[in-house]
C-alpha cells in the first residue's frame, strides 16, 4: 500500500512539471490541475488494470484523454495554435502516470524532466533546426543510422585469428568517430574555437582519445586553421586518459594510488604545461574553424579506420601471443596499442591478488600508456606530419615527467 502512495505521489508531481510550462502558453487549454489529474488517470488504470478484466482500462484511459483534449480545441477554431503539442504531451503525460502505476517511477520521472525541457526550449529547438546546412543534416542523419541501425544489428560475438575481430566493437569505433565529431562540431559553434576546442579535446578524451585523434588528424590536412584546431584538441584529449587511469585506480585497487598518483600527476602537470603553453602561442588561430568543416560526421574517414583498427587488433592478440610468458610488461606494450583500459584493469586486478608488485604493477601501466601514444602519434604521421610532429611535445612531456617521477619514486 504504501508503494501504491508513492506511486501516486511521483505521478502528482510530473504531472504538475510537465503542466507548469504548458500553463506558460496562453493558447494551451491545459495547465498544472489538468496535467496533474491526467497523470494520476494513468497511475489508476495501470493500478486498476491488475485486476483481472481490467486491462482494457490503460488503452481506453489514453484515448478518452486525447479526444477530450481535441474536442476542446476544435470548439474554438480561431485559435491561432492548433494544439497538437499540448495533445501530445497530455497522452505522454498519461503514459508516464501509467509507469508509475507499474513501478517504473525513476524512470517515469526522467522521461518528464526531458519533456518539460523539450517543451519549455521550444525557441531554441526551432532556432537550432533551423540553422541547419544541408551538410550538418546529412552528418546527423548518417550517425543515427551507424548507431541505431547498423550497430545494433551487427553480431557481438568475436571472429577470426584469436577471436579478437568482434564486428559490433569495430563498428563501435565508426560510431564513435561520428559522435565526437558531431559534438565537437557543436561546441565549436556554440562555445566558440577556443573554448569549443577545450571542450572538444576534454569530451574527446572521455570517450575516445583514438577516435579523437583519428578524427581531428585527417581534418588537419584540410587547412592551416584546422591543423591548428588538432594542435589544441588532439594533446588534450590523450591527456585525459591519465586521469582515468586514476579514477579506475580509486574504483578498482585503491591501494595502488600512491604508487601511481606522483607518475600520473606530474604527467599530466607537464603535458598540460606544454600543451597550454602551444595553446596560448596559436592565439586566434583557430578562427571560424567550425566553417571550415564540411562533413562534421567524418563517416568516411570513420570507416576506413575500423579496418585499419580491426588489423591492429589481430597484430595486438599477435604480439600478445608472442609475449606470452615472457611477462606483464610485453603484454602491456601489445594491448596498450589499442585501449589502455583493458590492461589497466587487469593489471590493478593483478596487483589485488598479490601476483604482481605494485612497482611492477605502476610499469606495466606506464609502459601501456606510452605503447597508446606510440600508435595515436602513427596515426597521425599517416595523416599529417606536421601535426604528428607538432603534437609530440605535449605527449613526450607527459611520458619523460612521468617516467621520471615512476622511476625514482
Amino acid at each position: 500500500m504504501d508503494e501504491n502512495w508513492i506511486q501516486l505521489a511521483v505521478s502528482a508531481g510530473i504531472g504538475l512539471l510537465i503542466g507548469s510550462e504548458r500553463e506558460r502558453n496562453p493558447q494551451a487549454l491545459a495547465g498544472v490541475r489538468t496535467f496533474a489529474l491526467i497523470a494520476l488517470a494513468g497511475t489508476l488504470a495501470a493500478l486498476l488494470a491488475e485486476i483481472p478484466g481490467g486491462s482494457w482500462l490503460i488503452p481506453t484511459g489514453l484515448a478518452g484523454v486525447a479526444a477530450m483534449l481535441v474536442i476542446a480545441h476544435s470548439r474554438d477554431p480561431q485559435r491561432e495554435d492548433p494544439g497538437t503539442t499540448t495533445v501530445a504531451a497530455a497522452m505522454v503525460c498519461y503514459l508516464l502516470g501509467v509507469l508509475c502505476g507499474l513501478g517504473e517511477t525513476a524512470l517515469a520521472g526522467a522521461l518528464a524532466i526531458g519533456v518539460t525541457a523539450l517543451l519549455y526550449f521550444k525557441p531554441e529547438i526551432e532556432g537550432f533546426s533551423a540553422a541547419l546546412r544541408r551538410e550538418e543534416q546529412v552528418s546527423i542523419l548518417q550517425f543515427l543510422i551507424v548507431t541505431f541501425i547498423v550497430l545494433p544489428i551487427l553480431p557481438d560475438h568475436a571472429y577470426g585469428p584469436y577471436q579478437v575481430l568482434n564486428p559490433r566493437q569495430v563498428w563501435l569505433m565508426v560510431v564513435l568517430i561520428a559522435g565526437i565529431g558531431l559534438a565537437s562540431y557543436v561546441a565549436l559553434r556554440v562555445a566558440g574555437d577556443r573554448g569549443g576546442a577545450i571542450l572538444a579535446g576534454v569530451l574527446g578524451g572521455l570517450v575516445s582519445s583514438t577516435a579523437t585523434t583519428v578524427l581531428y588528424a585527417r581534418r588537419a590536412r584540410e587547412s592551416e586553421a584546422m591543423e591548428r584546431l588538432a594542435l589544441a584538441v588532439v594533446p588534450l584529449a590523450n591527456l585525459i586518459p591519465i586521469p582515468r587511469i586514476a579514477l579506475l585506480a580509486v574504483v578498482v585497487q585503491p591501494a595502488m594510488l600512491p604508487r601511481l598518483a606522483p607518475a600520473l600527476g606530474a604527467a599530466l602537470a607537464a603535458g598540460l604545461a606544454v600543451w597550454a603553453l602551444q595553446l596560448r602561442r596559436q592565439a586566434g588561430g583557430t578562427a571560424q574553424a567550425a566553417a571550415g568543416i564540411h562533413n562534421p560526421a567524418e563517416m568516411a574517414t570513420a570507416l576506413r579506420f575500423a579496418l585499419v583498427y580491426g588489423t591492429v587488433l589481430l597484430g595486438a592478440a599477435w604480439l600478445q601471443d608472442l609475449a606470452g610468458s615472457r611477462g606483464l610488461y610485453a603484454a602491456a606494450l601489445a594491448s596498450g596499442l589499442v585501449d589502455i583500459d583493458a590492461i589497466t584493469l587487469s593489471t590493478l586486478r593483478l596487483f589485488g591478488e598479490a601476483r604482481v608488485a605494485a612497482g611492477a604493477a605502476a610499469v606495466a601501466i606506464a609502459l601501456a600508456y606510452l605503447a597508446n601514444c606510440v600508435f595515436k602519434l602513427g596515426v597521425m604521421l599517416w595523416y599529417s606530419r606536421r601535426l604528428a610532429l607538432r603534437a609530440l611535445w605535449p605527449l613526450a612531456a607527459s611520458i619523460v615527467a612521468g617516467g621520471v617521477v615512476l622511476a625514482f619514486a
